[in-house]
């Protein structure tokens, strides 16, 4: 008999979980972070480039936080990529150092970004169903072609369950935690 491949299915929900950490990184908080500017892309040599392919992205200080561009040419563009990324920075050019200072959040747009925070944990929540949903049509088709019992569908599907619930509430943690940290002054 055939055993599920449930390392495959896990696998695929730690994915989620990592694209929701990914996700969580580029959402301000009102404190500086490197992850604040690496999911903006910048048009540089005529495609869009990654901002920390372009310069090094450093915090020196708590609400500041500089890219230190490698070529001249591309300040301009990298000082236009942040100011159109719509996380409300307004960045400060001086040489090849761009500062962008971090404007403290205001309680309305506190709120706003725990909105946006829930939203990207409900994509993850749903990344994690379909692979489960995934899992169990696996299962399905292996009983189907007598690769296992019904015994064994229902023993794996128990397990796939757990994992289920388990990465979920990974996900759940991750948002209270993100949420805390969006609140707090």
């Amino acid at each position: 008999m055939a055993d599920p491949d449930l390392s495959g299915i896990k696998r695929r929900m730690d994915g989620a979980i990592d694209a929701l950490h990914k996700e969580f990184a580029g959402l301000r908080t009102g404190r500086a972070s490197a992850g604040l500017l690496e999911p903006i892309t910048v048009d540089a040599y005529g495609a869009a480039t990654p901002m920390n392919q372009v310069g090094s992205i450093s915090v020196p200080e708590p609400r500041m936080v500089t890219v230190q561009v490698w070529d001249r040419s591309l300040v301009g563009a990298v000082e236009r990529a942040i100011r159109d990324s719509g996380l409300g920075l307004n960045p400060a050019t001086d040489g090849q150092l761009v500062r962008v200072p971090i404007p403290p959040l205001s309680e309305e747009r506190r709120v706003e970004m725990t909105k946006i925070a829930g939203k990207y944990a409900e994509q993850a929540r749903v990344a994690v169903r379909n692979v489960r949903r995934d899992g169990m049509e696996m299962l399905k088709k292996m009983e189907k072609d007598s690769e296992i019992s019904k015994d064994e569908h229902h023993q794996w599907s128990e397990e796939i369950q757990t994992l289920t619930d388990s990465h979920i509430k990974k996900v759940d943690d991750t948002l209270a935690q993100k949420e805390e940290e969006i609140l707090q002054v």
